[in-house]
């Protein structure tokens, strides 16, 4: 599957369905940006049931804002609308593939049950 631009319009209706989303965040200036382009491409193609998108952090600014990002590339995996990993820098393919097994074992049933928990204790906290 080819990669998906992800701009303002379309990135929350992308990364918010169900299912698993690797984020690129890059500039075309980025000398690691280009030379991770080929890894992540080659990965899309060999994982068609995951959308791989990437974000031109020059074009798009006020999602790299609200995103924190401060180094390009940063990889994002999103699961079902959570963010599981953001990381800055190039990975080799073989990082990637671990990346991406690792993203797909993860037990969505135990992250939303924390992620619930947590909510609670925040709101807990703030009530009067």
């Amino acid at each position: 599957m080819a990669t998906v631009e992800l701009t303002t319009d379309n990135f929350n209706e992308v990364v918010a369905g169900d299912g698993t989303v690797l984020v690129d965040f890059w500039a075309s200036w980025c000398g690691p940006c280009r030379q991770f382009a080929p890894v992540f491409d080659e990965a899309s193609e060999k994982h068609p049931d995951i959308t791989f998108g990437k974000v031109d952090t020059e074009a798009q600014t006020q999602l790299a804002q609200a995103f924190g990002i401060s180094s390009i590339p940063t990889l994002m995996a999103v699961r079902d609308g959570v963010v599981l990993y953001a990381q800055p820098g190039a990975l080799p393919a073989p990082a990637l593939e671990e990346l991406i097994g690792k993203v797909q074992e993860v037990d969505m049933d135990q992250v939303k049950a924390e992620v619930a928990r947590q909510q609670e204790e925040q709101e807990g906290q703030t009530a009067p």
